[in-house]
């Protein structure tokens, strides 16, 4: 939708007028964000609906459906717009739904349940599901972006189209789809059955569908934005107003000036450097018979920092050349004894105890012993730094290479004093600390998450 709303922005003003009041608005109060800022990080929830609402789709599995939260991806688009992450949440993953706020007063949460039932279940609306996506992850959900089944089919229709690959024929009597093994391209219903389809493809599970379904968005992407979609008017108009009609966004995003300018800010991105990926979870250890999952501690909090840090799952070649000048210019040169190294230690966003835990690896493991635990920082940053003066430079080198700091991590400033009144450099914990000993330019993506790229082509199995 956003490189749409781009392609038709020049035409006229009042065409985005008109795409606009094709949009359907949802207010959810203060959950979500007034407005949209354009030099900011941004998380949207792109919630699919399994409501059965629309031509043709009441003959789809639960006729009755209120319309829960079946395919749900949190969009994280950094604040450098050099990269964007789409993480994928399995609709039978268990959580606790919080309290949130419907038409009739307050829903009250429910505790261990599927992740589905925090849309439609109760009256729960879309902003119920930002608050549990929320209290999963720690991340901030910013807006949502909500569609159902006619989605899929306006928008595959309206691009004529959208190429598919299958690694082995499929006939799948639960989602209609009937496909040989190899590329087809596909629309209308036969696309919305094969993003349907579970039980053809993998162990049958909702994961393996989720990954086919983040393969066949990659596709959708891929069409929307090649050179046939937008060098034709007509095409971009028939999918600018396929696209609008199928959304249901909150009210911060529901104008035309507002939509226009996040899909600007989404376009700047490069499909090579859009990370699918899923919430890292294991089999629910609770059931006898596995039908739902839970997070796994292993490897999920490091997906979830990475996205609340604004990390990249993807090597952005704008930010690799920037960190390459700082270590070339920050970590070359002598290096002081780590004796002669005078630290303070800052909490700035790392888990409580960080800095005494940190000072205890210095002092006993390291040979820093000139070092204290100054205590928590003003405020919580993203990023541990080392903040010190030109003189002071070979004492940063020795700290960097004992912590693995990168080199913009090291900010060359002014030093302050210690406890002593003695010159000191700062190190402050960030919320990216990993903890004591261990060093920060480790790879800080588990090395075992699924994740794929938007530019890639692959065939579902």
């Amino acid at each position: 939708m956003a490189f749409v709303l781009v392609g038709t922005a020049g035409a006229a003003y009042l065409y985005l007028k008109h795409l606009e009041g094709n949009v359907t608005t949802e207010d959810v109060g203060n959950v979500a964000d007034d407005g949209f800022s354009k030099d900011e990080a941004f998380n949207i929830l792109i919630i699919g609906t399994d409501k059965r609402t629309g031509s043709g789709n009441e003959g789809y599995g639960d006729k009755g459906s209120v319309g829960h939260a079946d395919t749900n991806i949190l969009l994280h688009v950094s604040k450098d717009r050099t990269n964007a992450t789409a993480m994928s949440i399995p609709r039978d993953l268990i959580v606790d739904v919080p309290d949130c706020d419907g038409e009739n007063g307050v829903i009250p949460g429910t505790q261990n349940v599927r992740f589905n039932t925090s849309l439609g279940q109760s009256g729960r609306n879309p902003g119920c599901t930002m608050k549990t996506v929320e209290e999963l992850t720690g991340i901030d959900v910013n807006h949502f972006a909500m569609a159902d089944f006619n989605a899929v089919k306006t928008l595959t229709t309206a691009v004529g189209g959208v190429e598919v690959c299958l690694a082995k024929d499929v006939d799948d009597p639960d989602s209609h789809l009937k496909l040989s093994a190899g590329k087809h391209t596909i629309e209308g219903e036969t696309a919305l059955a094969f993003v349907r389809t579970r039980h053809s493809f993998g162990n049958q599970g909702d994961l393996d569908r989720i990954k086919v379904q983040q393969q066949f968005m990659s596709s959708l992407m891929r069409k929307m934005t090649s050179g046939d979609t937008l060098t034709s008017p007509t095409k971009l108009i028939k999918l600018a107003n396929a696209a609008t009609k199928a959304l249901t966004v909150d009210t911060g995003i529901g104008k035309a000036s507002t939509l226009k300018d996040v899909a600007l800010e989404l376009k700047k991105v490069p499909m090579k450097n859009i990370t699918f990926t899923t919430v890292p979870v294991v089999d629910n250890p609770a059931e006898k018979i596995k039908a739902t999952v839970v997070p796994d501690d292993s490897r999920a909090p490091q997906v979830f920092q990475m996205i609340k840090s604004d990390t990249s799952f993807t090597e952005v070649k704008a930010q690799e050349k920037k960190e390459k000048a700082a270590v070339a210019a920050r970590l070359k040169g002598t290096k002081s004894d780590a004796s002669e190294v005078r630290v303070r230690i800052l909490n700035g966003g790392a888990a409580a105890g960080s800095a005494q835990e940190e000072l205890t690896y210095l002092q006993t493991e390291a040979g820093v012993t000139k070092s204290e635990n100054a205590g928590n920082a003003g405020a919580s940053q993203a990023k541990t730094t080392l903040e010190y003066a030109p003189d002071q430079a070979d004492q940063a080198r020795r700290l960097a290479s004992i912590l693995g700091l990168t080199g913009s991590m090291m900010k060359p400033g002014k030093s302050v004093t210690n406890s002593q009144g003695l010159p000191t450099m700062t190190l402050t914990l960030g919320e990216d600390f990993k903890g004591p000993g261990v060093k920060m330019n480790s790879s800080a993506a588990p090395t075992n998450v699924d994740k794929t790229t938007a530019n890639e082509v692959k065939c579902a199995s």
